[in-house]
Order: structure tokens, then sequence, then C-alpha cells
């Protein structure tokens, strides 16, 4: 009988501390809810600052003219060649870019500087969180964590290789295998971002509010 006694409590003693722990897990799901509400409101774009169109760009000049190139197959942008005179030295060739109806009704416009904007292609969602510090306390109500991310659903404009390969983030954001790392505080609303940035290869500008 003795014997049936402790084995009953033995079983009621496990029970116990399986459920205490269990009751005591990170709830990472959480986590990954709090980065994804925080991230809803701000929109991943092309440029990381705001720029004002018409825009002129050396014609010779790649690294100008890529990008604006990329946005014109596109049907964002329209090309106009000009011939730009310069005192004493002659001319240069130069490409004049404005936008099309179809930019100007994809263009997403800066609130806070009129004529300027931006073109943005989706938001950021996170896929995974893959690890948080401290882990030895559930209690904790600061906790930094790691996850992976990826924009889904991009445009037409956006999923094309021509503009992938002249805007490197859009192939990067969308490809999934983009990963982060955030600092999430407790408070009386529940937990709440208080910095988020991306991994060291990635950039962190052209997010806009």
């Amino acid at each position: 009988m003795q014997m049936r006694y402790a084995v009953g409590f033995a079983v009621c003693g496990a029970m116990l501390a399986m459920a205490g722990c269990h009751k005591n897990q990170v709830d990472t799901g959480a986590f990954k809810t709090t980065m994804n509400s925080y991230y809803s409101g701000k929109q991943d774009c092309v440029w990381p600052d705001a720029v004002k169109f018409p825009v002129q760009a050396d014609k010779s000049n790649d690294e100008q003219t890529k990008g604006f190139d990329a946005l014109t197959d596109a049907g964002l942008l329209q090309r106009t060649p000009q011939e730009k005179k310069r005192f004493l030295i002659g001319s240069k060739q130069v490409n004049d870019y404005d936008l099309t109806d179809k930019g100007r009704s994809t263009w997403t416009a800066d609130p806070s500087q009129p004529g300027y904007g931006n073109f943005c292609f989706g938001t950021r969602s996170v896929t995974s969180i893959d690890s948080y510090s401290p882990m030895d306390n559930p209690d904790a109500t600061q906790f930094t964590v790691s996850f992976h991310y990826a924009v889904t659903s991009a445009p037409d404009w956006a999923a094309s290789a021509e503009t992938k390969t002249a805007f490197p983030k859009i192939a990067s954001d969308t490809s999934g295998q983009q990963t982060g790392s955030a600092t999430l505080v407790k408070s009386e609303n529940g937990w709440q971002v208080s910095q988020a940035q991306p991994s060291a290869g990635a950039s962190s500008s052209g997010l806009v509010q």
C-alpha cells in the first residue's frame, strides 16, 4: 500500500512539474505575431530615400541609369533622351525620366515631402523565430530574438529578372532567406518592438511608414 501511494505521489509530482514547465515556456508565437504587426505598417521600397521626378541621369553612367531603365521597361517610367549643354566643354547625352500613368498609380507618395515618393513592393513577413535570449528566464520582460523574413506577393514589375538585377534589394528581400534580429519589450499592452534590424548583409533602408 505504501509503495502504491509513493508511486502515485511520484506520478502526480511529475505531471505537475511537466505542467509547470509547459506553462513557463516562452511563447515564440507571440514574438512572431508582434514582429509581423510591427512590419505590417512599413513598406519595403526600391530606394533608401524618397525621390522626386522628373530626374536626369548621365546616359554613359550605368550606375545612374540601370535602375531607372529597369523601371522604364516595367512601364513605370518614361525615358526621354536629351543633349545637355555644358559651358565651354561642349555637351553630353542624358536621359530624362518621369512617371507614366502606371507609375503614378503605383507610386507611394511621401507625406512629409510633397512631390517625393518611392516605388514599394510589399511588406516584410516574419516566417520563423529562430532563437531568443535569454533562454533560461521565461519571465523576462525583454528578449532579443533572431528571425527569418520574406516579402511575399510582390507586384509583377518587381518580379522581373531585370528589376531584381537593377535592385538587388528586391531579389534578396523576396528570396525568403533574409534574417534579422529585434529587441522585444513587454508592456501593459503586450510585446512591443523597441528595435529591429536586418542581418549584416541586408539593408534596413527602404522601409516606408
